[in-house]
């Protein structure tokens, strides 16, 4: 080998190496610093609450274990009110193991934005603000409304939001009633700002089966005990992946989505794991997983994809306006139920 040809290809080499490096290097700055990386790895583990279903997360966190094995979660799961009722009880007595607090309504997170660490992640300049309620609280998920329909039974499917209040659906739809928490009043707030106050009596005159979270409306929904109706994209999209006779779109009049608040309470014993992990969960990985695989959108400016049948030129995306949110929920929840005959 001759000399000049022996130092080309130790000087690729060396230019691989360096390329290599600078790449593992980039990819690591994308979930934090070295740094923390050591001393999230260090710590071992994270307790973690949230509102969200927990077969959901399970799947979230065994992603982030495949890029961090030496972290373990520990999950507590519990709806809405139950969650925000534990985190303040806790709280009070200054015995609040959460390390991460996840919820889905952000105006019940609002108010507890001071027991909350500040946050940010590496690419929080990336997030949208309409998103954002607090600099310590971020849009981990972002959950979007879709119809859903059973093709065993609806050979004449709706198109759009306002085919669900057709006279020929009567009594085949089901929809989640509006107190069920933060995601179901955005669609709440959606259908009368953006279809019309006459909207909910149309769709109250179809008679639909109300249910208290899309949960056991997505099961009935596979069952063939309703036809259709507004689900959560990701509550239903995993049903019809595992082969149920499901068809989803996203209606042309809007898309409401609905972003959680996401925070490392004060008093977190594993903050760096905690800020580890959400930092890996508002990346451009974890949340091209989370579309992908589990049916949410994101928060993103630009979104690195889109749910399965979301086309962006054609539906838009639907923010409450936050003051609104928060300002007429009481009276507009009220009147829903009314309107409804929906009795708690």
């Amino acid at each position: 080998m001759t000399g000049k040809i022996f130092t080309n290809i130790v000087a690729s080499a060396g230019i691989a190496a360096l390329a290599f490096t600078w790449s593992g290097a980039a990819r690591a700055q994308e979930f934090g610093s070295p740094e923390l990386i050591a001393a999230a790895k260090a710590e071992g583990k994270l307790v973690y609450y949230t509102a969200n279903f927990a077969e959901v997360e399970q799947q979230v966190i065994k992603a982030f274990n495949k890029r961090f094995p030496e972290i373990k979660i520990e999950m507590v799961r519990a709806p809405g009110g139950q969650l925000i009722t534990r985190v303040k009880t806790e709280a009070a007595a200054g015995k609040l193991i959460a390390d991460v607090v996840d919820h889905s309504d952000r105006a019940l997170m609002l108010p507890l934005a001071d027991m909350f660490q500040d946050y940010a992640p590496p690419n929080a300049a990336d997030y949208n603000p309409e998103a954002q309620i607090s600099p310590k609280l971020w849009p981990r998920v972002t959950l979007v409304w879709s119809i859903a329909y059973n093709t065993e039974l609806v050979k004449d499917p709706p198109k759009s939001w306002m085919d669900l209040t057709k006279p020929q659906y009567d009594k085949m739809t089901g929809q989640v009633f509006a107190q069920s928490g933060g995601t179901t009043w955005t669609r709440i707030m959606f259908e009368r700002q953006v279809l019309g106050e006459e909207y909910w009596g149309k769709q109250a005159s179809t008679h639909p089966i109300l249910y208290p979270s899309g949960a056991p409306m997505s099961d009935s929904l596979v069952r063939g005990e309703v036809a259709m109706g507004p689900l959560l994209y990701n509550a239903i999209y995993p049903k019809q992946k595992d082969g149920a006779p499901i068809q989803i779109f996203f209606p042309p009049e809007g898309a409401p989505v609905n972003p959680y608040a996401t925070g490392i309470p004060k008093t977190a014993a594993h903050p760096n794991a905690a800020k580890l992990f959400l930092n890996w969960c508002l990346s451009k990985e974890g949340q091209t997983f989370m579309i992908k695989e589990l049916g949410n959108l994101t928060s993103l400016k630009e979104p690195p994809v889109y749910p399965e049948g979301f086309d962006p030129k054609v539906v838009k995306v639907w923010y409450p306006k936050f003051d609104e949110y928060i300002k007429l929920h009481s009276a507009w929840v009220a009147e829903w139920d009314k309107t409804f005959g929906y009795r708690q």
